[in-house]
């Protein structure tokens, strides 16, 4: 599921390019999509879920009854709905600063009065989203406690083809269609969010867990959620943080373009990081959480091993083919209508400096689990904290002397020194060792991964004349490019003993048997 959404983002992502590409229209609908996009990261794959899911499972492991985790949901609702409805509110009326903060005022791009309205004027029409998505992930996070994670993990779907549908059949015609684009593309933020909850209640009915509006009482368990939920927040969304300030800084500091040029290639960088770390991350936490709460330390580190394996299996060809081969993916992906050569090679680049920290950013989310299962939300959250500080200086260093390039370079590497710090911490309490296992073939894996970015490079200049002809010509292109990556790495990981044919013979078998 999370594979269909993040397919869909990129069709998302390839339309605007076609009809906005990187002008002052993109950037301002980018600002505009900053914050809804952030909390989505922040409540629906961080800090609500980090905090609702082990309280959760633990009230219904103590009464060994469904209905007595439901009645704490019912008291978090009922809390939760006047503060997002106020919070709203209150972010629609201050949309004017916000928007100035976020873009650090658009200050090298010089827009005119009309212009700034316009960029006010798509964040308050997405704004709406955040109070959608905080309820959407309450009742996601029911359904991760009840093992359907492909109902909540479909949610995001909606949001993509909302917005796709936006771009196909309403962009704008004429001088202006960039900006009638872009509104469109505002608008469909917000509907997308009420068809996530719309689905998420649906689902919730048809799994029996019906939810009654409360009247709010801040009793002991709710005052320990809201008490969690913070530091959740800057803990798992420390990523979107620092990408937060990547942006207002290069609207500060830098021109007309920048914002939608970092953010196309953040896109790309998320398609890796949605399909693995979220997935990992929405299933570790219940799944360790439950461990621990039922005493199997043992089977709870297995458990962070293995995730902790495959994350690295799947993100370091993902890095390596971003570093090696950044420019033909992205020339095939949006090289064509409004996107010109131009926007491709400054697009590439930073897609080059993302992919640096691609490792780091799902690592994170297979880490922070260890430390959210066993009710600690506040270390995470002073780790994130010297993680943004990190990120803060190295733009104002990197900015001045790359240009582009340094909002994502740095953004890479105070990633990894959150995950750095993480790490550190989690096996100096004993909450994580890593095996012999993990330690025998994280390296072969790199190496199998260098291997194939050697490959693409030597094979990207036979697809390069392909990738800027007809969406089949580019699509096939593409394709082969991929396809032939991943077979070079296939064939290095066994070739590096990273895996052996043991292995692939032992999960067939677990396969046939399940």
């Amino acid at each position: 599921m999370t594979l269909a959404s993040r397919v869909l983002a990129l069709v998302r992502d390839t339309l605007q390019a076609t009809y906005v590409g990187a002008s002052f229209a993109s950037d301002a609908f980018f600002v505009a999509f900053r914050l809804p996009n952030m909390f989505r990261a922040f409540f629906a794959e961080g800090a609500f879920t980090a905090a609702f899911i082990p309280m959760f499972n633990r009230k219904v492991g103590e009464s060994g009854d469904l209905s007595a985790g439901l009645d704490f949901a019912e008291r978090a609702l009922a809390v939760l709905l006047p503060i997002l409805l106020a919070f709203t509110g209150a972010m629609i009326i201050a949309a004017w600063p916000i928007t100035w903060a976020l873009a650090g005022g658009f200050t090298r791009q010089h827009p005119t009065d009309t212009q700034f309205a316009f960029a006010v004027l798509l964040s308050r029409i997405t704004i709406p989203y955040l109070m959608l998505i905080s309820l959407a992930s309450l009742l996601g996070g029911i359904l991760n406690s009840l093992d359907k994670f492909w109902v909540n993990a479909a949610a995001p779907i909606l949001l993509n083809v909302s917005m796709v549908a936006a771009l196909w059949l309403f962009h704008g015609q004429g001088p202006d269609a960039a900006y009638a684009t872009a509104r469109a593309q505002a608008v469909s933020v917000t509907v997308g969010g009420a068809m996530q909850l719309a689905w998420l209640i649906i689902a919730c009915r048809q799994s029996g867990v019906r939810m009654r509006i409360r009247r709010p009482e801040f009793d002991a368990d709710v005052r320990r959620l809201m008490k969690l939920i913070l530091p959740a927040a800057t803990g798992a969304g420390a990523s979107q943080i620092n990408l937060l300030i990547s942006t207002s800084l290069a609207g500060y500091l830098l021109a007309s373009g920048s914002i939608s040029s970092i953010n196309y290639a953040d896109r790309l960088n998320q398609l890796p990081l949605g399909m693995i770390g979220i997935g990992l991350g929405t299933v570790l936490l219940p799944t360790v959480s439950r461990l621990l709460a039922t005493g199997r330390e043992a089977e709870a580190m297995e458990t962070q091993n293995r995730g902790l394996e495959l994350a690295l299996f799947l993100t370091l060809p993902a890095t390596a083919a971003f570093i090696f081969a950044a420019e033909p993916i992205v020339r095939g992906i949006f090289q064509h209508g409004a996107f010109t050569a131009s926007d491709t090679v400054r697009v590439s680049a930073a897609l080059s400096a993302f992919s640096i920290g691609l490792p780091s950013y799902v690592l994170v989310k297979v880490l922070t689990p260890g430390y959210y299962a066993r009710g600690d939300t506040r270390t995470p959250v002073r780790l994130a904290i010297i993680s943004v500080a990190v990120n803060i200086v190295g733009n104002l260093v990197l900015i001045p002397t790359i240009g582009v390039i340094g909002p994502p370079l740095a953004t890479a590497l105070s990633s990894s020194v959150n995950v750095a710090m993480l790490w550190t911490t989690l096996n100096r309490r004993g909450h994580f060792k890593t095996d012999s296992q993990l330690r025998r073939r994280a390296p072969r894996m790199a190496l199998a991964a260098l291997i194939m970015g050697g490959a693409l490079f030597v094979l990207t200049p036979y697809a390069d004349p392909y990738l800027t002809r007809s969406l089949l010509v580019r699509v096939m292109a593409l394709a082969v490019l991929v396809s032939g990556g991943g077979a070079v790495y296939a064939l290095a990981c066994f070739a590096t003993r990273a895996f052996a044919l043991d292995d692939v013979r032992l999960l067939l078998r677990r396969r046939r048997s399940a």
